[in-house]
């Protein structure tokens, strides 16, 4: 039996997992609040015959869902959360949201999250059909947007066990993840000083608000003293009420750190603390720091990582029919140049910073239809994803399918709106098969795995993983 199978096991239930990927676009649930999207994934799963386990590492929306046994197993990274204030009415080409300030799937996790499904629901049947033994997990991942969920089940040993790993992403672009990522730490700074009435006694209050915004001028002089490649971005969640003739007593700002690698995010951190206690020092205050979150950088696999580029090229890309083109072209008269040349320069960065010619040619088309050739290059990708803890323990692979118009910046209005389309669709099922595909050659060669993790093995160099986020904190629910 060939791979085509999984092909046509796909097709043949191509509407179940388009209608699970619409139903997780309008639930849009936040990080670890995810109820409906991780039980509609779960009842799927469930009903295709997989064991499912419901609660992992103590997140009540992560699951682990199995089929099959003994070696090799393979995992399948599932995401489904959403982001806030993103709300977006599927399919028109200008702002406008279902309901203001409501939450939207500004990264495709729901797409993300049914295209697995797809994977792991193909390849079972196909190990079925060919009396093919090895153990499946679609790992249900929540919170990444802000949450690093898959950090939190990492450091409860959650992906023990596992010989490889493989996920994808809905992108611009048809190519393989090839770069690293940034570490990060997330961390509240919370000020608690004295309210006073700010006329007639100002001097018996002491202000929170002051520290937040003393601590913010800090942060900005160490900008220029750290890594090149660090990012330091902040929100001022709680500006401590709305009275200015209140001296404000309570007030917080929500740090995210990023570098290249976990102990330079550990170094700005301690050092933004110093900031922080002497903002406090200068205006009498307390200050408490509240560990929120962390993940570790992207160690990718170019063994997996070209097993996935061979699938992608037979399965081929995602071809637009007329009305899915015209709806592409209204998408992207609504992007800037700017928009238009971060992508092509994303472009480049995973090839790592070759093909010219193939950056021309995208910057004449609107909806991506080449694959990018797989370049492992030194090259960072200046996001982050707790997929690089994964990436730490078990060898890990990540596809990257267009399922969005070149040039969509990500976490925008626009990427909601094409997030259930029919063209969405399209790709998410290509993903299905080319990570179904790869996942069946591993089963049908298991030197695949002991290549892999040798490849692993010489990237950590003795390095062993430790998870960022320290014992005792929990998962934390969206704001």
């Amino acid at each position: 039996m060939t791979k085509n199978r999984l092909d046509d096991i796909i097709e043949e239930r191509s509407e179940l997992f388009t209608q699970a990927s619409d139903r997780i676009w309008e639930y849009a649930e936040m990080r670890f609040e995810e109820v409906q999207s991780s039980a509609l994934l779960s009842e799927i799963l469930s009903g295709e015959g997989f064991a499912v386990e419901s609660g992992v590492a103590g997140i009540s929306t992560a699951f682990v869902a199995s089929f099959g046994s003994g070696s090799p197993v393979l995992a399948i990274l599932g995401e489904y959360d959403a982001l806030s204030g993103l709300s977006q009415k599927n399919g028109v080409a200008q702002q406008e949201p279902v309901v203001a300030g409501r939450s939207g799937h500004g990264c495709g996790h729901n797409l993300l999250g049914a295209g697995a499904l797809a994977a792991a629901v193909a390849l079972k049947h196909y190990m079925v059909e060919n009396k093919t033994t090895g153990t499946i997990r679609y790992y249900g991942c929540p919170g990444e947007e802000g949450g690093s969920g898959k950090t939190f089940m990492a450091r409860e040993g959650v992906f023990d066990g596992v010989d490889v790993a493989f996920t994808w992403h809905p992108l611009t672009h048809n190519t393989i993840f090839s770069m690293s990522t940034l570490a990060n730490y997330q961390v509240s700074f919370k000020f608690h000083g004295k309210s006073s009435h700010a006329g007639t006694t100002p001097h018996l209050g002491r202000s929170a608000l002051d520290a937040v915004e003393l601590m913010n001028v800090g942060v900005n002089y160490l900008r220029e003293h750290v890594v090149q490649e660090a990012r330091i971005h902040y929100a001022v969640t709680n500006t401590g009420g709305s009275s200015p003739n209140v001296v404000q007593a309570e007030a917080e700002v929500l740090y995210l750190m990023r570098a290249p690698k976990v102990d330079q995010v550990r170094d700005i951190y301690e050092r933004i603390c110093k900031i922080a206690k002497g903002a406090a020092m200068m205006t009498e205050t307390e200050c408490e720091i509240v560990f929120d979150k962390a993940c570790s950088n992207y160690i990718p696999n170019s063994v997996l990582g070209k097993l996935l580029l061979e699938n992608f090229t037979a399965v081929g890309v995602p071809r637009p029919d007329e009305q899915e083109k015209r709806f592409a072209q209204e998408i992207y008269s609504t992007l800037t140049t700017n928009e238009r040349n971060n992508d092509l320069q994303m472009a480049s960065d995973f090839m790592g910073g070759s093909g010219k010619e193939i950056v021309k040619t995208l910057g004449k088309v609107v909806l991506s239809d080449v694959i990018l050739p797989c370049v492992y290059s030194p090259k960072l990708l200046s996001g982050s994803t707790d997929v690089g803890d994964v990436s730490w323990i078990v060898p890990t692979a990540q596809l990257c399918v267009a399922c969005n118009v070149f040039g969509t910046p990500g976490h925008s209005w626009q990427t909601v709106a094409q997030g259930a389309t029919t063209f969405a669709h399209k790709g998410m099922l290509a993903a299905g098969k080319v990570m179904a595909r790869a996942m069946a050659d591993v089963l049908e060669n298991p030197a695949i795995v002991a290549e892999a993790q040798i490849e692993l093995k010489e990237a950590l160099d003795g390095a062993t993983y430790v998870c960022p986020i320290p014992p005792g904190v929990n998962p934390k629910l969206s704001r």
